[in-house]
């Protein structure tokens, strides 16, 4: 790994995540604060809620109205989203990008100009994106627990929501992973961001959609989504080794074949 290409590429990427954790512990921040609220009116809501469909709530991740009553289900049905699906987003775009820009931008030329190795080029990018990925998790985890802290009413399980925090960890770096992929195998050097957020939202549809019916729920394995356990008020939640081996396995290959591939690719400059 360089260090001076590795410390350009932080600095470089600094506003980036800056914004994106300011922008999701706002959100959380925000959905949280009706907690309180919700708790205050929840005969009501219960009943607002029968008009609506059961598949409607099993796509947001709501399979009973009761989960929403502890502060654990109420932050992990509606923050989900928030975390698992912008943290994916920002992972994959950050990735998909950190390489490529390189050949859009037209410095690759220059980049190997310099007396570096592709591999060093590589490793300290990978760096990059993981520390970036990891600081986002973090803090945004960090908000998470601090605003369930300030509204909860009763106790909840810290275990929990370390896993939870774990799984949307663990779905972030197989985006990004997937991301540093995407942007070996392309032919044309332009950036993929499109591609990259189209990727995420369909695989968040498919594996919401697979939870509503039996019919779908075969296709839901496609997804990474599905194997990100969110039942966290489940008094078996775990860290399934499975699941586990899944997310470390999954994006270790990717990892590795970008490696590989961008080793040998030809670099447009």
């Amino acid at each position: 790994m360089n260090m001076i290409l590795f410390l350009k590429e932080i600095r470089r990427n600094a506003a980036s995540l800056i914004i994106w954790t300011v922008v999701i512990t706002l959100l959380i921040g925000l959905t949280m604060s009706f907690y309180g609220t919700f708790m205050q009116n929840q005969s009501k809501i219960a009943g607002m809620l029968t008009i609506i469909p059961k598949g409607a709530l099993q796509f947001k991740g709501v399979s009973n109205f009761n989960d929403l009553l502890s502060v654990l289900g109420f932050y992990s049905s509606n923050n989900v989203i928030y975390m698992m699906v912008l943290g994916s987003i920002f992972s994959i775009v950050l990735s998909s990008n950190i390489l490529l820009k390189e050949e859009y931008d037209k410095t690759a030329e220059y980049l190997f100009t310099r007396p570096i190795t592709r591999s060093e080029i590589f490793l300290s990018k990978l760096a990059v994106v993981f520390i970036n990925v990891f600081l986002l998790n973090f803090f945004t985890a960090l908000a998470g627990f601090i605003c369930i802290e300030v509204v909860k009413k009763q106790p909840f399980s810290i275990r929990a929501f370390l896993i939870l925090s774990v799984y949307t960890l663990l779905l972030n770096i197989l985006f990004g992973a997937a991301g540093l992929f995407l942007s070996t195998i392309v032919k044309r050097a332009k950036p993929i961001t499109t591609i990259c957020i189209g990727l995420v939202l369909i695989f968040y549809f498919i594996g919401s959609l697979s939870k509503i019916t039996e019919a779908a729920a075969r296709i839901g394995y496609i997804s990474p989504f599905r194997f990100a356990d969110v039942n966290a008020i489940d008094p078996s939640y775990s860290l399934n080794i499975w699941n586990l081996v899944y997310f470390v396995g999954l994006s270790f290959l990717l990892t590795w074949f970008s490696y590989r591939i961008y080793k040998r690719k030809d670099i447009y400059t």
